[in-house]
């Protein structure tokens, strides 16, 4: 792993780095990145953090997140992006940040359709997803997500005990602390969607414990050769995501092969107090 210098921000030369990085990464003009200098100045003025990660000179990742209500001890993410490789660093010293100040859950969005973001976030990281959030954005008109419906899933990641995933790969091998269930178990399970490439889209147990749904390998290649094609899946995954999250199922697995386990909420028991997982 790149051993990397992670610093907060607090100048106005260190915001506008910060700003002109986001505006690549998102394919938006440098006048008009997803969140301008100033007001990365102000949300750091504010008792937020804005994170910088340097290799070397050159910026490879940035962070930038902020306090919840006051009573929920959680912080929440608005914008984290860093060079393949180094989002976990950053990720982690973001929940330094978070944790020296008392705050015990950290949320943030990402579009379910990108997997190995799903991946990050949900084996890696060991957060849950657990709330599915239709169109979220509204129209953006960035290089990445122009032309499609802004689907997030949101995730919660419990600072104290990070990493504890529900990783299934595609061998069906599991990984973590959490309860998993394998390939086989996935594809023993009847099919109840159909993907717009004509494979199953998604599988549910009989016993009603899990749910798999999948994703399209690529989505961002996927939106600019076909966006219509794109928007399909995005609606399919949609229709599987809000009736399984709405029988209390959460996300808590994804899968090599592009597959998301969803599981039973379960209950999080006294010692989980305030933590919204």
């Amino acid at each position: 792993m790149t051993s990397l210098d992670i610093r907060t921000v607090h100048d106005v030369a260190g915001f506008a780095a910060v700003a002109d990085y986001f505006s690549d990464v998102w394919h938006t003009p440098r006048s008009a990145p997803p969140l301008l200098p100033e007001t990365l100045n102000s949300l750091a003025h504010a008792g937020g953090a804005v994170h910088a990660a340097y290799d070397g000179t050159r910026l490879a990742g940035a962070s930038v997140a902020v306090f919840g209500p006051p009573a929920s001890r959680e912080t929440y993410s608005l914008l984290t992006a860093a060079d393949r490789g180094l989002g976990e660093q950053v990720k982690q010293a973001q929940r330094a940040w978070a944790l020296e100040l008392g705050a015990r859950t950290m949320r943030w969005t990402f579009d379910p359709l990108v997997g190995r973001n799903a991946r990050f976030n949900l084996v890696k990281l060991g957060a849950v997803g657990t709330e599915y959030l239709v169109d979220f954005y509204g129209p953006m008109a960035d290089g990445v997500n122009d032309g499609d419906e802004t689907d997030r899933l949101a995730v919660t990641w419990d600072l104290a005990r990070p990493g504890q995933s529900y990783d299934t790969g595609s061998s069906g091998s599991t990984s973590g602390t959490g309860s998993t269930s394998g390939t086989g178990e996935r594809g023993a399970a009847p099919t109840t969607h159909t993907a717009p490439d004509g494979a199953p889209l998604a599988r549910r147990d009989l016993d009603e414990r899990h749910v798999w749904c999948r994703v399209p390998d690529d989505i961002v290649a996927l939106r600019a050769a076909d966006p219509e094609l794109a928007l399909r899946w995005r609606r399919a995954v949609r229709e599987v995501f809000t009736k399984a999250f709405a029988d209390g199922f959460r996300a808590t697995g994804m899968s090599r092969d592009g597959w998301y386990t969803l599981t039973r909420d379960p209950d999080p028991g006294p010692d989980r107090e305030g933590a919204d997982v």
